[in-house]
């Protein structure tokens, strides 16, 4: 599967909280993806940078909110969060991606933020 359009949702739902964003796949495939996990994995060249030695690891977004969630064609999403970041394209594939290996994703996430010594929470809640 090479192109974004090999992919396709068949539902994307914002839950009421704006925590988390379900999406279905024509394949019968459903992930429930918190709004921390989708912004601090943002396709943005802001998160991303533009090579893989440019990646940031993103921390204090544990309490994060999805306020938009735009159609970009028939080919993604952008999701506007309550931090104000809204740069990121989230194709049909990458968002599949990130269902299917959140455990993972998740965990290495984790593991950057302790080899960084860095928080989920936010500065103004941290010990």
């Amino acid at each position: 599967m090479n192109a974004s359009t090999d992919i396709w949702p068949t539902e994307l739902r914002l839950h009421k909280d704006r925590r988390t964003l379900s999406v279905t796949f024509e394949d019968g495939a459903r992930f429930d993806l918190p709004a921390e996990y989708l912004r601090v994995s943002s396709p943005s060249a802001e998160v991303q940078g533009h090579s893989p030695d440019e990646r940031k690891t993103v921390p204090g977004k544990r309490n994060v909110e999805i306020i938009e969630v735009l159609q970009v064609g028939n080919y993604a999403v952008r999701l506007v969060f309550d931090d104000m970041h809204s740069t990121g394209i989230f194709g049909w594939t990458y968002l599949y991606g990130l269902g299917s290996d959140h455990t993972a994703n998740w965990q290495a996430y984790l593991d950057e933020l302790a080899s960084q010594n860095m928080s989920r929470d936010p500065p103004s809640r941290r010990a």
